[in-house]
């Protein structure tokens, strides 16, 4: 059995060492799968919400519902199982293969005891949307989706636990071909169960939420499969004495991956309130404000993916005890994310009447809303940046087991600077829809500064 790991490949004979250069190439080949894990994740989202979409106006309304109940509870295991990623980057630098295993073990163990009250959320979706005023109808329509989904939470979370591990010791491939092939099996499955074809029963809006459970339970047992039976994984066994709690190295999960947890419903809750905010603007704000966040959406998969693998590169330099590694890979993945989403910000920005047209449609009823959508979008691009910066340096700073200091950073940004700024500016200036974006543009930029003043501090400190 192994007893280190070497995180580290010796440089070749004769070429001398360049470590800002490795220090790209290394978080590229990171940052890479990742961005198209997290990209194909999204994909399987929006393909669940289009076959719903033949249900009528009625089921995706419902989805809508749904997905804002799941998605609340899901965030705050998703935070808990970020955790697992430094944990074993830390461990990966520092050559400890005994606490990579351990890592996992508890992450794993925690997915499966905080899935059991987190189903009771989505169990119980009808009688919390109900209590929230939406109409009976579409709660109880809702809660058909809900019902499926529900049990997906554990296996869902199980595979996050084990794609951070994969990628934290330098082997983010798996879960992307995993996700990958997951994609068109997702899409065949809801389809099918939710008109019955192919000899299974009809379940409509059930049958969406059960493929997805499926699925998960599927891509949760592949991943398991390969952790458990290939190398390099095999190499730590993984999943050697399962069974066993490791109680204090549990409570360090916790304590690292609660304060993302909670992070994320910060960010969550503001986004939540100011679709609140825009309903009360207009129906076309709202509208217009959905379309440019879900184009949002899907750009964040890229400096996320950045941010996951800003995470790994400085766990592993501060395993082994590197601080110069450590402000490097930090800076490194920050001119990445900011290279890559400014290239993505132009295009978006060249082409923001063509997305809003693509959601809908070039009739004249409907100029208005791809008006306000472009506009947004023009916007936006501020906050495109700026919301890169704070989720690259949140990853960088979870690699050093820092994530306090974000929690109380998000609550600023976004609470006590963002939101108030997005309410004086749509309400009492005038400005409507667009106040609302400059206020999330400029609450995001004061959170990415707070981060990345912690990060320079931290470093200084570890280096001094």
């Amino acid at each position: 059995m192994l007893d280190t790991v070497q995180p580290r490949s010796q440089p070749q004979a004769g070429v001398p060492p360049n470590p800002l250069a490795d220090e790209f190439v290394a978080t590229l080949r990171l940052a890479v799968p990742m961005m198209l894990t997290q990209l194909g994740q999204i994909a399987m989202i929006t393909t669940d919400l289009a076959l719903i979409g033949r249900l009528g106006e009625s089921a995706v309304a419902a989805a809508a519902l749904a997905h804002t109940v799941y998605f609340v509870s899901f965030t705050f295991g998703l935070g808990l199982m970020a955790a697992v990623s430094p944990l074993v980057a830390q461990a990966f630098g520092a050559g400890d293969v005994r606490r990579i295993r351990r890592s996992l073990r508890v992450g794993l163990w925690v997915a499966l005891l905080i899935s059991l009250p987190m189903m009771a959320s989505p169990l119980y979706g009808e009688h919390i949307l109900v209590a929230l005023g939406q109409a009976p109808h579409s709660a109880a329509l809702a809660q058909r989706y809900l019902n499926g989904l529900a049990w997906g939470i554990a296996p869902a979370l199980g595979f996050i636990a084990l794609r951070s591990m994969m990628s934290a010791v330098n082997r983010p491939q798996a879960p992307l071909w995993i996700t990958l092939a997951a994609i068109p099996v997702n899409a065949a499955l809801v389809y099918a169960l939710i008109h019955g074809l192919f000899g299974l029963p009809e379940l409509g809006l059930f049958g969406a939420g059960l493929a997805t459970t499926i699925v998960n339970l599927g891509t949760f047992g592949a991943t398991l499969a390969i952790a458990g039976l290939r190398k390099p994984f095999a190499d730590y066994r993984p999943l050697a004495n399962l069974w066993r709690i490791d109680w204090p190295l549990m409570r360090k999960l916790i304590a690292i991956g609660a304060p993302i947890s909670f992070s994320l419903l910060l960010e969550y809750g503001l986004f939540s309130s100011a679709a609140l905010l825009m309903g009360l603007i207009s129906t076309t704000a709202l509208a217009a404000h959905q379309i440019a966040l879900q184009v949002t959406a899907v750009l964040f998969m890229v400096p996320l993916g950045i941010g996951m693998a800003a995470t790994v590169r400085v766990g592993h330099a501060f395993g082994r005890g590197d601080p110069a590694a450590v402000r490097r890979a930090g800076l490194v993945a920050a001119v990445i994310g900011i290279a890559f989403v400014s290239a993505l910000t132009v295009a978006i920005i060249l082409g923001r009447y063509e997305l809003g047209r693509l959601f809908f449609g070039s009739g004249e009823a409907s100029m208005a809303t791809v008006e306000l959508t472009a506009t947004l979008l023009l916007v936006g691009a501020t906050f495109f940046i700026a919301d890169a910066i704070q989720t690259i340096m949140g990853g960088a700073l979870r690699g050093i087991n820092d994530t306090r200091m974000t929690l109380v950073f998000a609550a600023i940004g976004y609470w006590c600077v963002g939101f108030p700024i997005a309410w004086l500016l749509a309400f009492h200036a005038d400005f409507g829809a667009v106040g609302v974006w400059i206020g999330l543009s400029i609450g995001s930029f004061v959170y990415a500064g707070l981060l990345i003043l912690r990060f320079r501090m931290l470093t200084r400190k570890l280096a001094g």
